[in-house]
């Protein structure tokens, strides 16, 4: 692969979004290519608890004139004296097709477990277009109308709790380039029941980039997940997460 990010994070906490934004990992090519990404990041703590700590993000995307692949795997595991304080992992496949300069159709597949939000399993396929809605390089603007099937299954403590719906998958995103050396990706995506709009799925992820020399760039990035009927009502409907970090490109 001729091309591979390695992402540092610096600074993290929060909680999981659940909804992967694809917009932050798109990348626009005249050409066919591949590119990637990929991070592992250890850590094991000592202080007044023994903290352990994994992750894992990768990314791999194809690209040409008509058709776009991406592939997307997020697993994270941090444990505090034998507790779970973060245990999820998200693998997202993604297909699009160009129908015109302004339209395109997408389809995807995404299968995640959550476990500190008591899921044990939860698929997804959906299929919709996706509109361009400006042509300027240096902000561009898309809406994407998707409908999906979800299948999800709750944790062991939670008995017999199986749903099989089908959601609406609206999102709107916007890439801003205020100068060469500035980025803002931005994505909002709602995503209700068909049958039942009082129970929806919220989230906003925003990420601002600073490229301090060639390749490498400052990056910080802002995640909000909002559930109105989450697995349990010990589980909050309202979730974040704020990173920062460093991108290095070669």
């Amino acid at each position: 692969m001729k091309y591979l990010l390695l992402i540092i994070w610096l600074l993290s906490f929060g909680a999981n979004a659940q909804v992967v934004n694809i917009e932050t990992l798109r990348k626009p090519s005249d050409s066919a290519k591949w590119t990637g990404s990929a991070s592992l990041d250890l850590s094991l703590i000592k202080n007044t608890n023994n903290i352990f700590r994994i992750s894992n993000k990768a990314h791999v995307q194809y690209n040409n004139t008509r058709s776009l692949w991406l592939f997307v795997n997020d697993l994270s595991l941090q444990r505090a004296d034998g507790f779970s304080l973060v245990n999820r992992g998200t693998q997202h496949l993604r297909y699009n097709r160009r129908i015109s300069n302004r339209v395109k159709w997408e389809a995807f597949g995404q299968a995640q477990y959550d476990a500190i939000s008591q899921v044990d399993f939860r698929g997804l396929l959906g299929t919709g277009p996706r509109f361009k809605l400006s042509n300027n390089d240096k902000y561009r603007f898309y809406l994407g109308t998707l409908v999906m099937y979800e299948y999800e299954k709750a944790s062991s403590d939670i008995a017999d709790r199986i749903q099989k719906d089908i959601r609406a998958s609206t999102y709107l995103s916007f890439s801003m380039y205020p100068t060469e050396k500035i980025s803002i990706i931005s994505t909002s995506y709602y995503q209700p029941k068909i049958d039942a709009f009082g129970d929806f799925r919220f989230s906003s992820n925003t990420a601002l980039l600073f490229e301090i020399f060639n390749d490498l760039a400052f990056k910080t990035s802002f995640n909000y997940f909002y559930d109105a009927v989450p697995v349990s009502s010990d589980i909050p409907k309202t979730q974040y997460e704020l990173t920062n970090g460093l991108l290095y490109t070669f």
